[in-house]
């Protein structure tokens, strides 16, 4: 009975489909491609194809898949999609100290072509009951409470959310134009300069290829504060990005470089060949605020692949940086490995893996002079590793599908974060003894476990998923979706 149960279950192909393999929607816009980017890292561990670390970006071959939707239109030229998405959601952590319930979203998901033209948008409505009286907000964007008083004795809080792309793709090159949040890098967790788990920002990018080289160019709208809708975010913050990438069958280089502008903004850095830490020294220190990363990807037999990327904000001298004795060497590491294996039991195509990353983030990194300026930061959260300066990570994670339907994973999370000076991204010191300050990693901080299981199913239709913490932070999510 179980077994045939588990065949109805698996028995088809999802068919639907998207012009971008996007990130993992960790917090809210959950879809029944919610797991996309964790199996697209699965898919470059396992099979022999080019691999990119780069994302959100084109998936060429969906065109070619079957796409079920409300409406639907199709000419030689071009086609579009239509779809009512939307669901229902339970949440309770007590990191928010709040229970969520019920929480309720419902839009549009849009996409399409016209001849090298591809877009994609997915908008909705949310509507919450909150029972706290310290509202926050779950996946840190804004969000607006309705008072019982103002609305005949109804409270509740509400809200838009909305990622989206559209892109011209022109042969030698790709312009996107974009809601979303970069991902760069062979890590799926801890990423240095641009993670996927960070608060969406509008972007603007520039794709080239030339053979086993990529080269995305950049640009970021950045709000400083963490209230959106507040008046200090009238102050203006930029970033420019450029990542360099050289894929060379099991072996792939990346080199990554930012440069944030506050009350600045400057077209000229999102030119590809700008040498952006070259760049840095052509503007007011106190206005900018510059990285660079190198990360480094290696492929073993369709079986397994290890990976490590290091991360520089600033130094003195290479002598400071060795010595790692004073704030100004604001440097961050982080290696891991992953294994996968697909394979089929009974009729069934299961895909099988693992991940672990350890991850360490000097003190005073992402940081600048001056606080609510030119930090390395959106909405008063980082671009970059999601734990911030002074702190540390380690991750493991093993996690199967089946018949890409049913995914089940085992979440594990060390968490240490520092107290310290440094800790926070506008943590600052005077400038005139910010040398002779002593710097201090993890100083008294103590260690937070977390061990996080899910399971989720994603149908033709419909999508179910239970994530569940225990622990260092307890917290339960579960949600019932569709797309129609």
């Amino acid at each position: 009975m179980l077994r045939r149960l588990l065949f109805i279950i698996v028995l088809f192909t999802p068919i639907w489909a998207s012009p971008i393999i996007s990130t993992d929607r960790n917090l809210s816009l959950k879809t029944l491609e919610s797991r996309s980017l964790l199996f697209e890292y699965h898919k470059m561990t396992t099979v022999d194809s080019k691999r990119s670390y780069y994302f959100p970006r084109r998936d060429s071959s969906w065109k070619k898949q079957e796409e079920q939707s409300l409406l639907h239109y199709g000419e030689s030229r071009g086609a579009f999609w239509a779809s009512i998405i939307g669901g229902i959601d339970y949440r309770g952590s007590s990191a928010l100290n709040d229970t969520i319930f019920p929480g309720v979203d419902g839009g549009l998901y849009l996409r399409g072509y016209l001849d090298s033209l591809e877009f994609m948008i997915d908008a909705r409505i949310y509507n919450e009951r909150h029972y706290s009286d310290k509202i926050k907000s779950f996946d840190r964007e804004f969000l607006e409470h309705q008072k019982a008083e103002n609305n005949s004795g109804f409270e509740y809080t509400s809200y838009a959310r909305y990622r989206g792309h559209f892109a011209l793709n022109m042969g030698f090159a790709r312009l996107d134009l974009a809601r979303d949040a970069l991902h760069w890098g062979p890590a799926y967790y801890n990423n240095l300069t641009l993670n996927q788990f960070s608060v969406p920002y509008n972007s603007m990018s520039l794709e080239l290829q030339l053979g086993p080289l990529s080269v995305l160019s950049f640009y970021g709208d950045l709000m400083i504060y963490a209230s959106s809708m507040s008046d200090k975010n009238k102050d203006n913050r930029h970033v420019y990005g450029h990542r360099y990438e050289l894929a060379l069958g099991s072996f792939v280089l990346g080199v990554s470089e930012l440069q944030v502008l506050y009350e600045l903004n400057h077209p000229w850095l999102f030119v590809p060949i700008v040498p952006l830490f070259m760049e840095k020294g052509n503007h007011p220190e106190n206005s900018n605020n510059g990285s660079i990363s190198i990360d480094i990807a290696y492929h073993f037999m369709n079986f397994a692949r290890v990976y490590t990327e290091f991360f520089l904000d600033d130094m003195e001298s290479p002598v400071s940086l060795i010595k790692n004795d004073n704030i100004e060497a604001k440097w961050a590491w982080l290696a891991g490995f992953q294994m996968g294996k697909n394979f089929t039991y009974k009729s069934y195509g299961v895909e099988l893996g693992l991940i672990a990353e350890y991850s360490r983030v000097e003190p005073f990194v992402y940081s600048h002079f001056k606080a609510n300026t030119a930090q390395i930061a959106h909405l008063g959260h980082p671009l970059g590793n999601q734990a911030g300066p002074n702190s540390q990570n380690i991750d493991f994670n093993v996690y199967s599908r089946i018949q890409k339907r049913l995914q089940i994973g085992l979440h594990s999370n060390w968490h240490w974060k520092g107290t310290d000076y440094g800790s926070a991204l506008n943590d600052t010191t005077p400038k005139s003894n910010h040398m002779n300050i002593p710097k201090k990693f993890l100083d008294g901080a103590s260690m937070k476990y977390t061990l996080s299981p899910s399971i989720s199913y994603s149908g033709d239709f419909f999508f179910y998923m239970l994530e569940l913490s225990f622990i260092g932070e307890r917290a339960v999510f579960t949600r019932f979706g569709f797309k129609w």
